[in-house]
């Protein structure tokens, strides 16, 4: 039986991150993709601006990912952090605010081709994507953060769990979706 073609098959991916090495390994790792790369903001928000991207693959620090999280929603585009510095849970909880799809550590980097097609088959066909990450890597989180990490939040939390379709993030996507803009939605 033939494998199925991936997902990411000539998706025009944005990959920005400070470290050479990691934007190399990221764009071996998808190269049934066309990638485009960026080491600083400077560039990467130019590109978000004159381009369009299926996706976006955004580091933290050393870029300000979460100032360029705002410009890739806002151009419709989805977006997943990857970091290994700032994997806190305030970063997470920003991440979702602020409309990220998905936020993944620096050490899945090795699976990261089949999460970005799990996580994009989900968001094509409205499987909210935070469910499926805490379903993959919710003991990742629980070990790194402890146990109870989410008790610091948990008004936060609750919410989230309670609205998982509809959280903030999904709704400043919308904001910004020409499918929907302008149908009084």
């Amino acid at each position: 039986m033939a494998e199925a073609p991936s997902l990411l098959k000539g998706k025009r991916i944005l990959i920005v991150d400070d470290e050479e090495d990691v934007l190399e390994t990221i764009e071996d790792i998808l190269d049934m993709a066309r990638t485009d790369k960026a080491r600083d903001y400077e560039t990467a928000s130019r590109k978000i601006k004159d381009n369009r991207y299926d996706l976006a693959i955004l580091d933290i620090m050393g870029v300000n990912g979460l100032g360029l999280l705002e410009q890739a929603v806002y151009r419709g585009i989805p977006t997943v952090m990857l970091t290994a510095h700032a994997i806190t849970p305030e970063t997470l909880i920003e991440s979702i605010r602020k409309g990220a799809i998905s936020y993944l550590p620096k050490e899945t980097l090795v699976e990261l081709d089949t999460l970005l097609e799990d996580l994009l088959s989900a968001y094509q066909n409205g499987i909210p994507p935070w469910e499926l990450l805490f379903k993959k890597l919710g003991t990742y989180f629980d070990e790194r953060f402890g146990p109870d990490w989410k008790s610091k939040d948990n008004e936060f939390w609750s919410d989230f769990n309670r609205t998982y379709n509809i959280g903030k993030g999904i709704q400043k996507r919308l904001e910004n979706d020409p499918n929907i803009i302008g149908k009084g939605i």
